[in-house]
């Protein structure tokens, strides 16, 4: 992708039906053995992760948001602040965040809190850093990460509305479909939480996952 190019909305414009909502299919992936082969190299000289231990939600958000807006993340825009701190100040679970030339670049989530299994909650580059060879080598790594907890599988879920290539990128990081569904959402680029602040109370907004 080149990225003087890149716009910040989803790549082939998701169009709502009638009604607001959208049909979203789901793809679930996992992978029960930990690769074996050479680490990527990383493909820039200057990048670094680092774990943010219970992140403050201002920065949480900014990377959520901004990772999330192209592929229409919703589910944390929607989330009480309350919530979201619960979730954040739980110590299996692990956000680390990717800098390139000291500015951030991207995060991945960890969710370590189901005995013998590490789900990928969140993974994503900020828009402006997609097209550099980062987010496959990213990827390995934070596979690497998540095999340290030693469980029994990783688990990972994508959607169409997700970058076109990422399940390639998941299954060539080790990921093998498993469960494929369809749901029905409403447009959240609609609803009053998109580009406002995080509600005071929890929210209904569905339950689903996006990738």
């Amino acid at each position: 992708m080149d990225i003087k190019k890149h716009r910040q909305s989803f790549p082939t414009a998701p169009q709502p039906a009638a009604d607001g909502t959208l049909q979203v299919t789901i793809t679930y992936l996992q992978m029960t053995r930990q690769p074996t082969g050479a680490p990527r190299r990383p493909p820039l000289s200057d990048l670094a992760v680092f774990r943010v231990r219970q992140p403050s939600l201002p920065f949480y958000r900014f990377l959520y948001n901004e990772v999330g807006k192209p592929w229409l993340w919703y589910e944390r825009r929607a989330m009480a602040d309350a919530d979201l701190k619960e979730i954040l100040s739980n110590e299996k679970v692990h956000v680390y965040a990717l800098y390139r030339g000291g500015e951030p670049a991207g995060y991945v989530e960890l969710d370590c809190r189901k005995n013998d299994e590490v789900e990928l909650a969140y993974f994503g580059l900020l828009p402006w850093q997609i097209g550099m060879g980062i987010g496959p080598w990213f990827l390995d790594w934070a596979v690497s990460t998540a095999w340290t907890e030693k469980p029994a599988r990783l688990i990972v879920n994508t959607c169409d509305l997700d970058h076109p290539k990422a399940i390639i990128v998941y299954q060539q990081a080790g990921f093998h479909p498993y469960r494929q569904e369809t749901i029905t959402i409403r447009d959240p680029r609609h609803e009053p939480f998109w580009d406002s602040p995080a509600p005071e109370a929890s929210s209904d907004h569905g339950n689903s996952k996006e990738a």
